[in-house]
């Protein structure tokens, strides 16, 4: 098997597999695993997400003068709503809104809305956008419906036993690290998340007096797997560079300890999405900045002629 060396080709690569990962662990969840969620919320998801992500780029295509990008034959339409289809199915299963339809709704509409709204300069790559799209439609929902709540980390393995309670957690951090070796590159920015988190669950134990154990629970159950290696590494709101990643994995879990020392519930997502918007705004300072450094240098000439 020959490596990706393109990095669009890498992308979509591991678009396509963290797609079917997904699909997989939804379709298993709400057949095996035990999801407390209805049928109807991913599909309610998946509808937005898709309409939502179709009908922007024919907006966009028909503003521009160009031909959708979803155009071209059945791959091209496939390929084009693999972001649409993992962000709905995202939010589907780690929002619990009861029997509510509306808050997923509401979720995958700023999910898709966001990477519209709010891009930022990167080096390289023109604009792009810097919020995690199924990461900020959780927390914009969660923030304007406060009897929305997070799905209960135990519906993962609720229906397993024995092994099997071993064996799935196992099974998502080898694909996960598979994955983000391979296509993301985002080993650095795992290894900084978790070293962070550690750091930050050692120094409330020893600020506040709690057992370290409890501070790092968390790190032992399946919600905390998938964030890790599916959600805190999305490739297009992340750096691309190693030390870069590795600073965002550690404010990261240096924010998500501010927040539950302010007793903030529901930490790792509004952690992320802090994070998130501190690198755009970092984005367009770097870009201000060169753009004064340019101005400078074409000036510097002109001023040293002066007589």
């Amino acid at each position: 098997m020959t490596h990706c060396t393109d990095p669009s080709a890498r992308r979509l690569a591991g678009l396509r597999r963290f797609a079917v990962a997904i699909t997989v662990l939804n379709v298993l969840g709400h057949t095996v695993f035990g999801f407390e969620q209805s049928w109807a919320h991913p599909v309610a998801a998946l509808a937005t997400t898709y309409s939502m992500e179709l009908l922007l780029e024919w907006v966009r295509a028909r503003l521009s003068g160009r031909t959708p990008r979803f155009r071209g034959g059945y791959r091209r339409w496939v390929d084009f709503l693999l972001p649409a289809h993992i962000s709905g199915l995202a939010v589907s299963m780690l929002l619990y809104p009861n029997q509510r339809i509306g808050p997923i709704v509401l979720a995958s509409v700023v999910a898709i809305g966001s990477k519209l709204l709010f891009k930022a300069p990167v080096a390289g790559a023109g604009q792009r956008h810097f919020f995690n799209p199924s990461n900020i439609g959780i927390t914009v929902t969660l923030l304007l419906c406060p009897w929305v709540g997070i799905a209960p980390p135990y519906q993962f393995t609720e229906n397993l036993s024995g092994a099997g309670d071993w064996i799935l957690p196992a099974i998502i951090v080898c694909s996960g690290t598979f994955l983000n070796a391979r296509f993301t590159g985002r080993l650095p920015l795992i290894a900084a998340w978790l070293s962070g988190f550690a750091s930050q669950a050692w120094a409330r134990s020893a600020l506040f007096g709690t057992p370290l154990s409890a501070a790092l629970l968390p790190m032992t159950g399946t919600a905390f797997i998938l964030y890790t290696f599916y959600m805190v590494t999305d490739p297009a709101t992340t750096p691309e560079r190693p030390v870069e990643q590795i600073v965002f994995g550690f404010a990261v879990a240096a924010a998500y300890g501010v927040l539950l020392w302010l007793h903030v519930v529901f930490g790792l997502f509004f952690a992320l999405s802090i994070v998130c918007a501190a690198r755009g705004i970092l984005l367009f300072a770097r870009q201000a900045y060169a753009q004064r450094s340019a101005v400078r240098l074409r000036l510097a000439p002109s001023v040293e002629r002066i007589p």
